[in-house]
């Protein structure tokens, strides 16, 4: 008990910081500046369909598990058993995997608008040789930060959370108002509606992204045991950080879309070119080298926790027996290595693809599509086995309950992330037509073959275990209905041993543990 005591605890503000930084990223925003006053609608409506019932039902899982590990594999795998737990956990540290080059793209671009030429910045930041080596400095960097352990982590997500994104985010939108307070001629028509044109079916294409500029809310349930009073302070710091999410992305959307027109936006550029724009307009071009710098590390920050979140989760499920004990080894400070490494290894690779691509932006825009498909299967898993676990699981404790009785609420909860979730699955294998992704067929057969070979990959080593994989030192709790077929056990001994004489010859009776895995329903 006394190391359970020293392992440092996560404050509620640390933890609504930690997943703000993990869900916001301002690097959307351009993506969205181009949609003009609809794009509110378009984040509104995500926020309701996604993000919202996302921050509800991951606070009621999250507090119900409080005192088990796992994350999505627990949430999951209470459900629909432990295959499906394995994808869920497998394909959300995957698609982190896969994602982590997106966003260390927008990383390489902020740093090459430290310098005070335009012209050469927006060259440097094209450069896709340039853009390669900073993605793989900055995600190296994120992970020897990992291997320092959970203190450091906490530590420059939350410094890093608030310098570069939520400080930019508040000086993006006050310059936004300003501008327009003192004259300033708007490129936004603030008249235009709110609704977008539903007849062009591209706007709903690209749009579909916006769901996962909202995902990651969830990820604060891999760290739920290392929160202080989890049952309370959980839910509190995930709707702190829903409401500071959808306050940056609509105001910070429109701060863009009045100094850029719409036809100038560049989904990778287009956020520093705001900045420089608004910073020349109040006389103060010095400040764009600090916001740049202060993105830069606003990235990191973010990264930092992506590489510490999935991967921890992935790690405490491998030692239950589930991945080989290659991916089992710490260092001396606990810190899941080779897992790490071998994540670094794929983040490399795949930031080489930026060589085939036809440009920055497309393999931006492909990488990012990826992401979304398969994030949004642990998504469905997750929204549906809720609902499930309301009825497998009636008398369970809830500290955090959608609805105080009955289950209609979650059954509309659940079902509207789940619609969402489903409805930006289908629309995200389709090519937006606002930007040139070279070859439609690359494009389907890298989504299409990468999300199938992704959604095997956990059902075939699933099916490779061995029992030599389990650490023996491993705490990892059994899901409920492991432990509920003990009783039935025990209880079929104690009746054949009352019906027939005992054997004159001592006979080992089989273990309940045993027998359990044989008998606890078809979960396995």
């Amino acid at each position: 008990m006394a190391n359970i005591k020293q392992v440092a605890k996560l404050g509620v503000f640390t933890l609504a910081i930690m997943n703000v930084t993990a869900v916001v990223s301002l690097r959307g925003l351009p993506a969205e500046a181009v949609y003009g006053m609809s794009s509110a609608f378009y984040y509104l409506f995500a926020a309701i369909v996604f993000l919202i019932p996302t921050s509800l039902v991951a606070a009621e899982l999250a507090a119900m598990f409080q005192d088990k590990q796992g994350g999505v594999f627990r949430w999951v795998g209470e459900a629909y058993g432990k295959k499906f737990g394995f994808l869920a956990i497998w394909v959300q540290w995957i698609e982190s995997t896969i994602w982590y080059p997106t966003v260390l793209t927008f990383g390489a671009v902020s740093i090459a608008f430290i310098g005070m030429n335009d012209v050469h910045d927006m060259s440097l930041a094209s450069n896709k040789y340039y853009t390669l080596a900073v993605v793989l400095i900055i995600y190296w960097l994120a992970t020897f930060i990992s291997l320092k352990g959970m203190g450091w982590v906490g530590k420059v997500a939350k410094i890093g959370g608030m310098v570069g994104t939520i400080i930019p985010a508040a000086l993006l939108i006050i310059l936004g108002i300003v501008y327009l307070a003192t004259g300033g001629v708007s490129n936004l028509d603030f008249h235009s509606s709110f609704f977008p044109d539903f007849t062009k079916f591209d706007n709903v294409v690209l749009a579909a992204s916006i769901f996962l500029f909202y995902a990651g809310m969830e990820m604060g349930g891999i760290h739920v045991k290392d929160v202080e009073n989890p049952s309370k302070n959980y839910p509190k710091a995930v709707f702190i950080g829903a409401l500071i999410t959808v306050l940056i992305f609509v105001l910070g959307t429109f701060a863009l879309g009045v100094i850029i027109p719409a036809k100038d936006i560049s989904l990778t550029q287009s956020l520093l070119v705001g900045f420089d724009n608004y910073f020349r307009y109040i006389h103060a071009s010095w400040l764009s080298p600090i916001i740049a710098i202060a993105l830069a590390f606003g990235v990191l920050a973010g990264v930092l926790t992506w590489v510490a979140g999935p991967s921890k989760g992935i790690f405490a499920v491998g030692k239950a027996g589930y991945m080989p004990p290659f991916f089992q080894k710490t260092n001396k400070m606990g810190v899941q290595k080779n897992i790490l490494f071998v994540q670094g290894i794929a983040v490399t690779v795949l930031s080489l693809l930026f060589v085939v691509m036809p440009s920055v932006q497309s393999f931006y825009q492909i990488l990012s599509q990826l992401t979304v498909i398969l994030y949004l299967v642990m998504y469905l898993l997750m929204f549906s086995g809720a609902i499930y676990l309301r009825y497998n699981m009636k008398k369970a404790n809830r500290p955090f309950r959608i609805g105080k009785k009955g289950n209609g609420l979650m059954w509309f909860v659940g079902g509207l992330g789940f619609c969402g979730s489903l409805l930006a699955f289908i629309l995200s294998f389709i090519p937006p037509s606002q930007i040139s992704t070279g070859s439609n067929t690359v494009w389907f057969t890298v989504l299409i073959v990468g999300a199938i070979i992704v959604v095997i990959a956990p059902f075939i080593i699933y099916a490779s275990k061995k029992p030599s994989w389990v650490d023996p030192n491993t705490s990892f709790e059994p899901f409920h209905w492991e432990e509920q077929a003990k009783p039935e056990v025990a209880t079929a001994t104690a009746t054949t041993a009352t019906a027939k004489p005992a054997p004159a010859s001592g006979t080992v009776t089989p273990t309940s543990g045993t027998v359990a895995n044989d008998n606890s329903t078809p979960k396995t």
